[in-house]
């Protein structure tokens, strides 16, 4: 088994790396990957850069030449449904792109002949997650994370997204990460700390929440990776 755990920006896997300590710096195809081993286990982590183009490639590379088994991605999120304050968890059930539009030619958004609108995520770390939480005194939401290369702040389009996929949040990465381990057989986790709430102070709410809710999101992972490797015993 070699986990993979995975950001899109520096941020977002600092604290992860802070955590492991002692770990080596591997260049390839422009991006820097970060192997160790953790509990007996070897781990590769990388920020991919923002979009879905990068953690397309990211996801791939991670799968494909350091041989990750599974992966799981650490980041933020703006929050849809109201409900979701800045700070909390959510871990998505499944995945959708928000901004792939065919539908001129007769199909839903979202949608691509031989594809789905919505990836799901792997069930069994879901349920994982929820004793995680469990133990570390926190809650965690279950829901829909859409998906697109657009940093929204914009309440009608918030809405629209909410409306048409059922999100509960969006971001700019996970959905292409869904791709990338769907077509792998590679099972794949995504949580997602609430950085802002995706409206007109979105910019502002997301600089100077980012770094507190990257770190809690990244705690949250680690405990995942230390479930995951008792479980696997």
């Amino acid at each position: 088994m070699k986990i993979a755990i995975m950001g899109a920006m520096p941020e977002e896997i600092a604290p992860i790396l802070e955590k492991l300590g002692s770990y080596t710096t591997v260049r390839y195809a422009g991006n820097n990957y970060y192997e160790a081993t953790y509990k007996g286990v070897d781990l590769v982590v990388a920020y991919s850069k923002i979009g879905k183009v990068f953690s397309t490639l990211t996801a791939t590379i991670m799968i494909e030449h350091f041989g990750a088994t599974k992966l799981l991605f650490s980041g933020v999120a703006g929050a849809i449904c109201p409900t979701l304050k800045i700070g909390d968890l959510i871990v998505a059930s499944k995945l959708a792109q928000h901004d792939l539009d065919i539908t001129a030619f007769g199909h839903p958004f979202g949608y691509v002949p031989e594809g789905s609108i919505f990836i799901e995520a792997d069930k069994e770390m879901i349920e994982m997650s929820k004793e995680v939480a469990k133990s570390m005194g926190k809650s965690v939401r279950e829901g829909v994370i859409a998906t697109g290369d657009q940093f929204i702040a914009n309440e009608e389009k918030k809405n629209w997204i909410g409306a048409t996929f059922g999100a509960h949040a969006l971001e700019m990465e996970g959905g292409s990460v869904a791709v990338v381990c769907h077509a792998l057989n590679v099972p794949f986790f995504k949580l997602r700390a609430i950085s802002d709430v995706a409206d007109m102070d979105a910019s502002f709410n997301f600089d100077t929440f980012l770094e507190t809710s990257a770190k809690e999101s990244a705690d949250f992972i680690m405990k995942m990776v230390q479930s995951i490797i008792e479980n696997a015993k």
